[in-house]
């Protein structure tokens, strides 16, 4: 199985892998760092191959507006995820994860192009998976299933879900997993292995949900607001306002609010802000060094010390205390 890409009409190939397409239980890994700076690319890449998978996390930008070319042979599932930000605009720390959109596709043999703009940074992980490696991996026979292997089966280009959906802080935790594991050998496949299942089943446990209740599809005009809603949160979670405000806030019936975010996002917004607040609470103890945790319990939005303890062990499975050991 072939995965490659490159910029269109350039020669030098942003990833290029061949791997067995077979699927071996005691697979070996081979890891690798790429960098690639210069114009109209700046590119870093970490890759990580065995048999019948290809897994890419990869930060970049570009210098002007670009076409990438990527090309595919042998029978694929991908599972992609692109996070994006604007280069300007003062986004707000944690910002890496806004914009950010993912889904389940089938490539046969095939080449793609995509058009990137210079005016924003990227994020992109995927995972590329041969059909053998993915029946392997999932319980095809599902009901969720049902189209997604008529569509394998016939050979026909299919996502699972017609619109790509947000990413969610369960599938940005399994991604962060992947790209920070520290075991190698054994320990490094078992990981890997139990991570890109978990990050599937997040996305079709997404889909499902999704796709549950065909009546109550969001309108593009209800995803905005939502989309709001998200961006007020990542500027305001130390001290957001109640769930009603919100919806003033955000001309949105109250009701609809949390149904749609918890629909659409894939959390509730209690959860929501939790997560910000305990990614920034980690921040401070790891990149800060702050070791007073009354101070980063009030800096995060917390009154209490307890309270905070309490919440980032009940998050993390360990206390603030044992960020660092």
């Amino acid at each position: 199985m072939l995965i490659r890409a490159r910029i269109e009409n350039h020669n030098e190939w942003l990833f290029l892998e061949d791997i067995p397409e077979k699927y071996v239980s005691n697979h070996r890994l081979s890891e690798r760092q790429v960098s690639i700076r210069h114009a109209p690319v700046h590119m870093k890449n970490y890759q990580l191959s065995t048999n019948g998978l290809f897994l890419l996390y990869s930060e970049m930008n570009f210098s002007e507006t670009v076409r990438i070319e990527t090309e595919v042979s042998g029978d694929a599932i991908a599972s992609q995820f692109i996070f994006c930000k604007d280069k300007t605009g003062g986004a707000s720390r944690g910002s890496r994860y806004r914009q950010s959109r993912h889904n389940i596709r089938y490539i046969p043999a095939q080449r793609q192009f995509y058009e990137v703009r210079p005016d924003q940074e990227y994020i992109y992980f995927l995972i590329v998976l041969s059909r053998d490696y993915y029946f392997n991996l999932v319980d095809t026979g599902t009901p969720i299933h049902e189209n997604f292997i008529g569509e394998i089966d016939k050979g026909t280009p299919a996502s699972f879900i017609g619109e790509d959906l947000y990413v969610t802080p369960e599938m940005r935790k399994s991604i962060d997993g992947i790209r920070e594991c520290k075991q190698d050998g054994d320990l490094k496949r078992m990981f890997t292995d139990a991570r890109v299942m978990e990050l599937i089943m997040y996305q079709l446990e997404q889909f499902s949900q999704f796709l549950k209740d065909e009546k109550n599809l969001l309108q593009d005009e209800d995803v905005s607001k939502l989309e709001y809603v998200r961006e007020f949160l990542e500027q305001h979670y130390i001290s957001p306002p109640t769930q009603r405000e919100l919806s003033r806030m955000a001309a949105i019936n109250e009701s609809k609010l949390r149904t749609g975010f918890k629909r659409y996002f894939g959390t509730t917004i209690y959860d929501f802000i939790t997560r910000l607040r305990m990614v920034e609470a980690k921040r401070l103890i790891v990149e800060e060094r702050k070791n007073n945790m009354y101070e980063v319990a009030t800096s995060v939005g917390f009154k209490h010390q307890a309270s905070f303890t309490n919440a980032f062990k009940r998050y993390y499975g360990f206390p603030p205390s044992g960020v660092r050991t």
